[in-house]
């Protein structure tokens, strides 16, 4: 009888991609992290010129120069992290950044603190690095932000890094810069990596992003371009940390991709040296989503305050199972909180990357449900 490796028997597809797997045609769907605009004009144009000249072909494996060039321009002036654009990778979006990040640094047995609730990839991306996973027990009462109190309670001898995700999925928590900054000092102190998942940084509402590349070497910055330039699609991303670590990512890069769509590759030099003001336009439109979703679940009478990052709200409610049913009864897509983690229990996420019209008309199918 057919036996899989261990290591993928220890891990579940995704709750999310089941979800959007059990979707109607006439539903809506709140389930997947997707802006639903359309990438903007001239990056989809400069990606023609690129086809029609013929780019289609391999590229270094770390990516093109210019565009490695550009996002170490843009680490510096925006992040305050000095990147040579030979340590950068790019990367077939931000998962496999954080795949290639953890499979180049994680021995058998190695300790990786992910927050709970957290982005649903870290956990099973540490056990196929064949890590043991420490959950960050973080509480709706500190909006479910990460601090240092909670990572030094949590670190042993056989602590080998640590996960952030600021603004965070799927919370939409924004990190303090003390925060940041203390972890940053404990990862110095006790020589320890920190991965950073900064996908959300441009989505920012109340608050400020800080980077903890900017504050110790032992960071590893996650970074694309699918959620601020609505590029989902494109599947590129990048990844950078010091020399020696960013050459054993290489190998398990090169001889897992080999290298980055070229003309995806196209798309994301557009997207850093092109027109900005498509970025602000976006971030102003899911502000006006999520002001929306706020006000109508508080007047249904699920408390939320509104968080200040990326564009989901995690809503605690004690029937959370029952009411992620009813709702796809009644035509909305939502997500149970425990696919993020135990402490994500009693809680679902409702993703407002949707349009406005099809958020109200969500708000008015959940508001009819009896709970």
């Amino acid at each position: 009888m057919f036996q899989p490796a261990q290591r993928c028997k220890s891990i579940q597809l995704s709750e999310i991609r089941k979800m959007f797997d059990l979707t109607l045609e006439d539903a809506i769907n709140l389930s997947l992290g997707e802006p639903d605009f359309d990438t903007p004009l001239h990056i989809r144009n400069a990606v023609k010129m690129a086809l029609d000249d013929g780019f289609t072909h391999y590229t270094s494996n770390k990516g093109i120069l210019e565009l490695r060039e550009a996002i170490s321009c843009k680490l510096a002036d925006e992040n305050n992290i000095e990147a040579d654009p030979e340590s950068i990778i790019v990367t077939v979006g931000a998962s496999e950044a954080l795949h290639i990040s953890l499979q180049a640094l994680i021995n058998r047995g190695d300790e990786v603190l992910i927050p709970d609730p957290g982005f649903l990839s870290y956990d099973p991306c540490v056990k196929l690095a064949e890590g043991k996973i420490i959950q960050v027990e973080l509480h709706e009462d500190n909006e479910f932000t990460m601090t240092a109190d909670n990572v030094l309670e949590k670190i042993t001898s056989k602590t080998k890094a640590i996960i952030l995700n600021s603004p965070a999925n799927p919370t939409g928590a924004v990190m303090q810069k003390e925060d940041i900054k203390g972890i940053a000092e404990i990862a110095e102190d006790k020589n320890i990596f920190l991965i950073s998942d900064e996908i959300y940084e441009k989505i920012i509402y109340d608050g400020k992003h800080h980077s903890p590349g900017r504050y110790t070497d032992n960071a590893i910055t996650i970074n694309g371009f699918s959620k601020t330039y609505a590029m989902t699609g494109f599947r590129i991303g990048y990844v950078t940390s010091k020399a020696e670590l960013t050459e054993e990512m290489l190998k398990v890069h090169q001889y897992n991709t080999a290298c980055a769509s070229s003309l995806s590759q196209i798309a994301a030099l557009e997207s850093l040296t092109g027109p900005q003001n498509c970025v602000d336009e976006m971030r102003s439109e899911f502000k006006r989503r999520r002001d929306l979703v706020v006000k109508r679940l508080n007047e249904m009478g699920i408390e939320i305050k509104a968080p200040n990052g990326a564009f989901y709200v995690f809503p605690g409610i004690y029937n959370s199972v029952e009411f992620v049913n009813e709702a796809i009864k009644n035509g909305v897509v939502i997500v149970n909180g425990s696919g993020f983690g135990k402490c994500g229990e009693r809680h679902f996420r409702i993703s407002y990357a949707a349009s406005y019209e099809k958020l109200v008309e969500a708000m008015d199918k959940l508001e009819a449900i009896d709970f």
